[in-house]
């Protein structure tokens, strides 16, 4: 599907409609003759070029979430650490450790190389596309943040989002990956009609979505959840981020957002979705984050590593179950 012209008016109805160029918003746009023509409603000519570039990642997934404020990205950083460390299948027999890849299209607030410790690396071009920065060996990113200064806005809007994301994609030499998380912003808006909209024509293997317990997040996480299968994106399941306030001191746990109408566990089971981990409200986490260190070397037998421990086995499980899902072009 063709992106919307920049200069499309505020109520395009799109190139792909069959209204494009002769709705009523489409009076005075110099791109309706065009659109009326049927020439936007033509294949997407990145698309063959998003292929080739990953056409080595094995599993792509997205990280979404309906809330602000709910640690997705946190969430995205520790289990990509979680999958590049795990080394063991499900007999207990030593495998060798995944290589992963972390995509950040939090456009505007870029936090990955924060969480992940590359804060301040850069990215180099070379004949093969751009090079992601790595985290470990076995472990890359790439973010708007390393095109940016830490305090320095990006401002984009509509058309320019889309071509960024899609230069993220193609432009980038990723190589040979087990797993790519893309981290998203919250809600459903420009970015993920993008990401999900190009992933369904070049393959996703499914979407994590990332809520915290009280009710105020569960009312967006449904939003989002539906989204997903508006879209045709199949759905790995859900997280229930901060799910217990664990005491730094003596470890006991203790209940911050009260569950109503049975929680994240009940929406899991009411949108017949899988419970994928419940992550505790660890101090250690936030900490962890900020200094850019690893929970899993920092604090390797906490609550909180054992709960992103149980989501990568969960998603490795998915995965090895499932085919990726791809969009019928007819």
């Amino acid at each position: 599907m063709s992106e919307n012209p920049e200069d499309a008016p505020e109520h395009c109805p799109g190139v792909e409609s069959q209204d494009a160029g002769k709705a009523s918003a489409c009076a005075g746009c110099p791109n309706q003759n065009v659109c009326a023509s049927g020439e936007a409603r033509k294949p997407d000519p990145d698309i063959p070029k998003i292929k080739e570039a990953l056409m080595n990642v094995s599993h792509k997934i997205l990280v979404l979430s309906g809330k602000g404020g709910v640690g997705k990205s946190t969430v995205t950083a520790n289990l990509a650490l979680a999958l590049s460390q795990h080394n063991e299948d499900d007999e207990n027999v030593e495998v060798e450790p995944a290589e992963v890849g972390v995509l950040d299209i939090d456009l505007c607030g870029p936090s990955i190389p924060r969480i992940l410790g590359v804060m301040g690396e850069a990215s180099h071009g070379s004949a093969s596309g751009y090079s992601p920065v790595y985290a470990a060996d076995n472990l890359c990113v790439m973010s708007t943040g390393f095109l940016l200064g830490e305090d320095e806005a990006i401002i984009l809007r509509g058309a320019k989002k889309n071509r960024l994301i899609k230069d993220l994609l193609y432009q980038v030499d990723w190589g040979t990956l087990d797993y790519l998380l893309i981290d998203t912003p919250p809600g459903t808006s420009d970015e993920h009609l993008t990401i999900t909209n190009l992933l369904s024509q070049v393959g996703v293997s499914g979407a994590i979505i990332v809520t915290t317990p009280q009710e105020i997040s569960l009312l967006d996480v449904r939003k989002q959840i539906n989204f997903c299968k508006a879209v045709g994106i199949p759905l790995i399941g859900i997280v229930e981020n901060m799910s217990m306030f664990v005491c730094p001191k003596c470890s006991k746990s203790s209940t911050i957002f009260p569950r109503i109408k049975g929680g994240v566990e009940g929406v899991a089971n009411e949108m017949n979705l899988s419970y994928l981990s419940n992550v505790p409200l660890d101090p250690v986490i936030g900490k962890c984050c900020d200094q850019g260190k690893s929970i899993f070397d920092e604090h390797p037998n906490s609550s909180a590593v054992a709960a992103y421990k149980n989501l990568a086995t969960s998603v490795i499980k998915f995965c090895e179950e499932n085919q990726d899902f791809v969009k019928s072009s007819n």
